[in-house]
């Protein structure tokens, strides 16, 4: 099972690897966008662990939905109502729960994309986070129907988002600030899809050693 402190661990973990990409982010939002992903997302789950001890003793839904909502208060551009969206959506799915299934993480983690789809009327193909999201939930839900761990499943579907960020660099952008590019956004790596990659690479690090239980 994954526990509440094994949620609060992937959100520490996310921080860190989100600050230590700062400038890469950044870097791959200056060529398509606003130059401003990883100072925004930096800045936002900063604030997210600032806050977490007014709710690290309560569920983990309440931890989740927490994150959400400091998202869309402290992060700009489109990254913080996305970002926040997920995050609320994940919370409400597995709301009074101080523990998660496999399966009810993947439920979190489905009903997260599904509210990012539909906040940015997005779907794969669009060089948008979408583009990774969307095959590591797809890779999660097959590993772990076909009965493997946690741990195994998560890394296929880290995997799952690096191939899906990488796919992004030869589309045409049609949603968004490098939708406004046209065919100059080809060739570029989405930001948004590597921020969602690195997320995904954190729960498979996090998690490493949980199997089924």
């Amino acid at each position: 099972m994954i526990t509440r402190d094994d949620i609060i661990s992937w959100l520490q973990c996310y921080r860190q690897v989100v600050g230590e990409n700062k400038d890469y982010l950044t870097q791959l939002d200056a060529a398509i966008g606003d130059a401003d992903h990883g100072a925004n997302m930096d800045r936002g789950f900063a604030a997210v662990l600032e806050k977490m001890p007014t709710v690290a003793a309560k569920d983990i839904g309440a931890i989740l939905k927490m994150t959400g909502m400091t998202l869309v208060a402290t992060v700009g551009g489109a990254g913080g109502p996305l970002y926040g969206t997920f995050f609320m959506r994940a919370g409400a799915t597995v709301d009074g729960k101080m523990e998660l299934s496999p399966l009810e993480f993947l439920a979190a983690l489905e009903a997260g994309l599904a509210g990012v789809q539909q906040r940015g009327k997005a779907t794969t193909g669009e060089k948008t986070m979408v583009d990774a999201l969307t095959p590591a939930c797809q890779a999660l839900r097959r590993a772990l129907e076909a009965g493997q761990p946690l741990s195994a499943a998560l890394q296929q579907a880290a995997q799952a988002a690096e191939e899906g960020m990488k796919a992004t660099i030869p589309m045409l952008a049609t949603k968004g600030r490098a939708s406004y590019l046209g065919e100059r956004s080809i060739g570029h790596q989405d930001p948004g899809a590597t921020s969602s990659y690195l997320l995904f690479r954190c729960a498979a690090d996090c998690f490493a050693n949980k199997n089924k239980e």
